[in-house]
């Protein structure tokens, strides 16, 4: 019988786009506006240290912070991160818990992928589809005559 399960490598975007500590808001907000996403995750380096996300933007130009001198480093997030081999069901209570919509997935030191509440809600729905189907396969109601 296969397995049910849905682990975070099943859903999680492989290709994440990560911008360095010392770059800008202004740069930020034109890659993310480029790629069409709505955050990065902020490296030292190689090293994932947190995310900027387009709120972080917003909330900058707001304080009247000059974004193109103010940098990612001022509104990146402390980072919350899950395995790839974690449980969807795990991954969602860590982000509720941490109250993040984002999570970066690391396998030991490297980034492979990022998991957000979209990922999540798109699997749960495939989900049920499939499930609706199996049931409807089984269950064929009877038919009545008048």
């Amino acid at each position: 019988m296969k397995s049910s399960l849905i682990y975070v490598k099943d859903v999680m975007t492989r290709k994440v786009k990560t911008i360095p500590v010392a770059a800008t808001i202004r740069e930020a907000a034109k890659v993310m506006a480029k790629w069409k996403i709505g955050s990065l995750v902020v490296a030292d380096g190689k090293k994932p240290v947190g995310i900027v996300t387009e709120g972080d933007v917003s909330r900058a130009v707001a304080r009247g912070l000059d974004p193109a001198e103010a940098t990612v480093s001022i509104a990146r997030k402390r980072l919350v991160t899950v395995s790839p081999n974690e449980r969807i069901e795990v991954a969602a209570k860590m982000m509720a818990a941490g109250r993040v919509k984002k999570l970066p997935v690391m396998e030991g030191e490297e980034l492979v992928g990022m998991l957000t509440q979209t990922d999540i809600v798109n699997s749960s729905f495939t989900l049920v589809t499939s499930l609706k189907e199996m049931v409807q396969a089984r269950y064929r109601p009877p038919d009545f005559e008048v």
